[in-house]
């Protein structure tokens, strides 16, 4: 269904907006995979396949709603919502009714999923907890800025459009779709630009957006949707988010391009590198783990390098909590704290990151080394502390042996003086614990997700793609766990060997 009837319509809307698109693009339709786009014709690095006016975004500012949103205060994403849920109530009147009969009721994102299956689908990943808070902030919001709306200005809103569950469709629209276009607009929907579909590191066309606060030096080009997006409060404002969306390869010297123009009231979509006839033209939404790709864009990628695994430290505190009593931990920790290290930290929520070839975060192994050093070691290194202040900075120290190794900073220290065999029993414990909260065996997910179907079955696949990914890292981080083992037995079986020689 490469030109369908929503397709022809869509056109038709884009060219009576002043839509400037290269005769190389085309749009296909597929119904179970949505709207893509592809090449017609050999597409060069730095041809300009599409220009897109600003005023045929639809933004808080030029939305039928704007002197509502601003009349009760809403900005950012909330107000870019009731954009998107007012322009929708309107049907075949809003001036954006050709690009919203494109658009998704909703995308698949875990925030539009209902609680039985997140429960489900996402125990034991990285997102169980971030989307049931998402879930939580995201109706307080509605109920806290969106019903004083309706009940306040009834007569103007068709209020079946501005329901719990319409507020939470547009969200899930704004976080998978939206840019942000310049400082005067802020955030919004950008027709066209939102159809490119993403590929991790095979960016083909790049989105620039003309802003008070261009910076050649920035790298940015995906849809702004910052990790803690879906969280955010519905006081965040379009402006405080980032407007340098400007890339590397657009430097504002068009003359080689197929469309030639510098106007600021016009958005451009630029190649950035050679596409073949009849290959997809990808845009990309940045370099991130599959955990971050379905938290805002409702998808996963099979064998993502930048796949992560985050370790609470909650979670090392009940594996302490186990072995040696609360009062220990709690002295451990704050000796670990007193020494300048920390945790990662999104939500109030603290975390170790593991990255996607098993190796832990130095600040884990440093506090696992701290949680088993001797009692003797502890008083001396927490005496020091306590004497001395920062050991870090001081000029000299009177550590010696396993503490000496905790006077560097971590950007300084060696991983492989802290991997002790206590150490890496604790790595294996701790592997053991987060991989518990799966509730099954990564053998029973694989053979699930091979009789999965990825378009009937999407949420199943994805989360299964989610789990599968992050419980092989698991794997890697036990693996990472027993080399230096490994290495210490042979080692030592080679000195008996060397001693039985003699």
């Amino acid at each position: 269904m490469a030109n369908s009837r929503r397709l022809r319509a869509f056109k038709r809307w884009m060219a009576s907006r002043g839509f400037e698109i290269s005769d190389g693009l085309e749009f296909v339709d597929d119904p179970g995979n949505g709207i893509a786009v592809r090449a017609l014709c050999q597409l060069k690095e730095g041809d300009v396949v599409a220009r897109i006016p600003k005023d045929a975004c639809l933004t808080i500012k030029t939305s039928g709603a704007s002197q509502m949103i601003e009349d009760y205060g809403l900005a950012g994403n909330l107000g870019l919502a009731v954009a998107l849920m007012y322009e929708r109530s309107l049907g075949e009147k809003s001036p954006w009714a050709g690009y919203l009969q494109v658009l998704p009721h909703q995308e698949c994102l875990p925030l539009v999923w209902t609680l039985n299956e997140v429960n489900e689908l996402l125990s034991g990943t990285e997102l169980h907890k971030t989307v049931q808070e998402d879930k939580a902030l995201m109706y307080e919001d509605w109920k806290e800025n969106i019903l004083p709306v309706l009940d306040f200005s009834p007569s103007k809103l068709n209020l079946k459009y501005f329901g719990v569950e319409e507020y939470f469709a547009a969200r899930s629209l704004i976080a998978s779709r939206a840019f942000e276009i310049d400082d005067y607009h802020g955030f919004g929907m950008v027709p066209l630009a939102d159809l490119f579909n993403h590929k991790t590191d095979a960016e083909d066309v790049h989105f620039t957006a003309v802003s008070s606060n261009y910076d050649n030096d920035d790298d940015g080009n995906e849809c702004v949707t910052d990790e803690e997006e879906l969280a955010e409060n519905s006081s965040m404002d379009g402006t405080e988010l980032d407007t340098a969306l400007i890339g590397k390869y657009s430097d504002g010297n068009l003359e080689s391009s197929s469309v030639v123009g510098d106007d600021s009231s016009m958005l451009e979509m630029i190649m950035i590198k050679d596409v073949s006839v009849g290959a997809e033209v990808f845009n990309t939404y940045g370099s991130m783990g599959n955990a971050a790709l379905l938290h805002r864009y409702g998808f996963t990628e099979q064998d993502n390098s930048y796949d992560i695994v985050n370790i609470d430290l909650e979670l090392v505190l009940q594996w302490c909590s186990s072995l040696f009593s609360s009062r220990y931990s709690r002295a451990r920790v704050s000796l670990w704290r007193r020494l300048g290290y920390s945790a990662c930290v999104s939500q109030n929520l603290e975390y170790f990151e593991i990255s996607s070839d098993g190796e832990p975060q130095i600040e884990l192994l440093i506090l696992l080394y701290i949680m088993l050093l001797s009692e003797d070691a502890y008083h001396k290194l927490d005496l020091s502390v306590s004497v001395v202040g920062n050991v870090h900075e001081s000029s000299e120290t009177y550590l010696s042996g396993d503490c000496n190794i905790l006077t560097k900073k971590a950007s300084d220290m060696s991983k492989e003086s802290l991997l002790t065999r206590k150490v890496c029993d604790a790595l294996f414990s701790v592997a053991d614990m987060r991989e518990s909260l799966y509730g099954n065996s990564i053998e029973d997910d694989i053979e699930t997700l091979g009789r999965c179907n990825c378009v009937r079955e999407r949420k199943l696949f994805h989360s299964l793609v989610l789990r599968i990914s992050e419980r092989k890292i698991l794997e890697k981080l036990r693996n990472y766990a027993a080399q230096p083992i490994r290495i210490g037995k042979r080692n030592s079986a080679r000195k008996k060997m060397k001693s039985r020689k003699k």
